[in-house]
């Protein structure tokens, strides 16, 4: 596309974030301006490839904004794109609109809730995992990717960098993630301000290839990072772009103060008066994914009868291993991840039986929770397990994944006192408590392990969240 079409849209995309959160009398506007350029390109000079007609299509290119506050901005996208009208903008954060303060799957060009801060690369981990393994037996000329946008104060969440190593780890080179480095958080300068070498370095040190932008609203330079980031072939490439929070603005641009407020009508006026003319009718378009076909895999419900001795005592952790070697059987979408205690949750038996269905997420479960929601919005069905203890800490991971929709069967072992002479950070007292208060969800506790057994073959083929205590 030519510059002055990108200088455009980019105008048009400013225009709307601006008289949208006007609109709503809250928003995050500033947040959204320093981002335009970096997504403007992204969306509308060829990089990414996406069906709008077809949301759903399984090699489309998915993008998260993990920024979750920037909605303003995503909206916006759309309305440049020809498929949300300037009226329905106006809707944003009104109730009943599709609009949300922050994305939700209810846009339906929305996968994942996101907005609390540090999952989302981790969701695009799982979707970059996912989509290497539906290509690997079709023929298909350019490798679907994943892209995320950041912000530089979610780089303080721990999350981000456990994303950050099992994308090394599983050398994801269809992954890339985006830093917005605006410098401004909510209430001041970030931890690192412009520094933008030392983001960088530290990506570098977890195994990513680094690309600096030291003008984040540089079309140029903008695109030229793209292709560097099309050109890896064997790590995810990290995008660390030098930006100005409420560019094109000049009363907002690098001020501290104006986080998370929309313009007074009054202020609106000035700045709609700065930025300009705006051609509201000028269009831009997204490249469409090369069209392939593939079997839709079926979910087979699985009989099986469990072979345990009657007055033999079997763990009910054992039996989900056992339930999971007969699922796995004829179940190619089934995924199974693990936190590093496959050997004690059971988890370990697809592992021998079926490797390609399994992957170690080391100790690091909050990835672990997210990943798993990317590879469902994929259409995978992911096993998680871990000690049941440990889940509790990845609540707030759990509960996002309602939101988004996902399904995802989360196992927790030693539960309870089962493991008291451990003490009491080994033992799960909060996780029912805390699993009942998920939107959606079903708690199992199986009483031995027939039940265990039995039960994990029927609730494979359930939607949502599903939680089972062994």
């Amino acid at each position: 596309m030519e510059k002055s079409n990108l200088e455009q849209l980019t105008k048009l995309i400013r225009y709307n974030i601006l008289t949208s959160t006007t609109a709503a009398g809250s928003g995050h506007p500033t947040s959204s301006l320093s981002a335009v350029e970096i997504m403007t390109v992204l969306f509308f000079n060829g990089i990414y490839h996406y069906e709008l007609e077809n949301p759903e299509y399984i090699f489309n290119d998915r993008f998260i904004l993990s920024k979750g506050h920037a909605a303003p901005l995503l909206y916006s996208l759309y309305q440049a794109a020809g498929v949300v009208s300037h009226e329905e903008l106006l809707t944003l954060r009104k109730f009943g609109s599709v609009l949300e303060g922050h994305p939700t799957p209810r846009f339906k060009y929305v996968d994942v809730a996101t907005g609390s801060l540090g999952q989302g690369l981790s969701v695009g981990m799982g979707m970059a995992l996912g989509l290497k393994i539906h290509i690997k037996n079709v023929n298909i000329k350019r490798e679907p990717r994943v892209w995320v946008l950041l912000g530089d104060s979610e780089m303080a969440e721990g999350q981000v960098w456990e994303g950050l190593e099992l994308a090394a780890y599983y050398k994801l080179n269809n992954l890339t993630a985006i830093v917005d480095v605006n410098r401004l958080g909510q209430r001041g300068e970030t931890m690192l301000g412009w520094d933008i070498e030392k983001y960088a370095k530290r990506a570098e040190a977890f195994g990513w290839k680094a690309v600096i932008v030291d003008d984040g609203h540089d079309f140029e330079k903008i695109q030229s990072a793209y292709k560097q980031a099309l050109d890896s072939k064997d790590k995810p490439v990290i995008i660390v772009a030098k930006t100005v929070k409420g560019k094109g603005i000049s009363f907002l641009e690098n001020t501290d103060n104006w986080h998370g407020k929309s313009l007074p009508k009054e202020k609106l006026d000035v700045a709609l008066s700065e930025l300009g003319e705006v051609n509201s009718s000028i269009r831009g378009k997204i490249q469409e994914p090369e069209k392939i076909s593939i079997d839709n895999k079926t979910t087979t419900e699985v009989k099986t009868e469990p072979k345990y001795a009657k007055d033999v005592l079997v763990a009910t952790r054992e039996a989900y291993g056992d339930a999971l070697i007969e699922i796995c059987k004829n179940n190619p979408e089934v995924t199974v991840l693990d936190g590093e205690t496959s050997n004690s949750t059971f988890s370990e038996t697809v592992k021998k039986t079926n490797p390609e269905q399994f992957f170690e997420m080391f100790i690091a479960e909050q990835n672990m929770v997210s990943a798993s929601v990317g590879l469902s919005k994929l259409g995978f069905t992911p096993f998680i397990s871990t000690f049941a203890a440990f889940f509790t800490r990845t609540f707030d991971q759990i509960r996002m994944a309602s939101y988004s929709e996902a399904n995802i069967q989360i196992v927790g072992s030693h539960a309870g006192v089962s493991i008291g002479q451990d003490g009491p950070s080994q033992m799960a007292l909060e996780d029912i408590s805390m699993m009942r208060s998920i939107s959606n969800s079903i708690v199992i506790y199986p009483s031995d392990a027939v039940s265990a057994f039995k039960l994990f073959e029927q609730i494979f083929t359930q939607k949502g969240i599903v939680y089972v205590r062994t």
